[in-house]
């Protein structure tokens, strides 16, 4: 995603969740040929090598959970809160987690029968 219509579109018409490091927007569209996926990093998170540190993890987080996306055709857009540069990985990978099940992102974990 590199177009500012783009970004509109899911921000206007999209659903969007609010967590503690991280805040994702998503929205489907059927017409997307696979899923487009965005990460935003302000000033406001700091100096460039630590923008470009929350911007690695959270893609590292992303790429470990893309087969359990429901819906591959959507867009996605991730926006790192202030707070993120001082979180850990296990922090901001909980978050994600989070912010994921509540707009219903994920596959459902299968029923191991005991």
């Amino acid at each position: 995603m590199k177009k500012r219509a783009d970004f509109q579109k899911v921000r206007e018409t999209g659903r969007s969740k609010v967590g503690r490091f991280l805040v994702l927007s998503t929205l489907e569209d059927s017409t997307l040929p696979h899923l487009m996926v965005a990460y935003i990093t302000t000033k406001k998170i700091g100096k460039a090598h630590d923008r470009n540190l929350v911007r690695r993890r959270l893609r590292s987080i992303v790429q470990h959970d893309l087969a359990r996306i429901t819906d591959p055709l959507r867009y996605l857009v991730l926006i790192a809160r202030y707070n993120a540069v001082s979180a850990s990985f296990a922090e901001l990978q909980q978050d994600w987690t989070k912010l994921t099940s509540r707009l219903g992102l994920f596959t459902p974990p299968a029923n191991s029968a005991a």
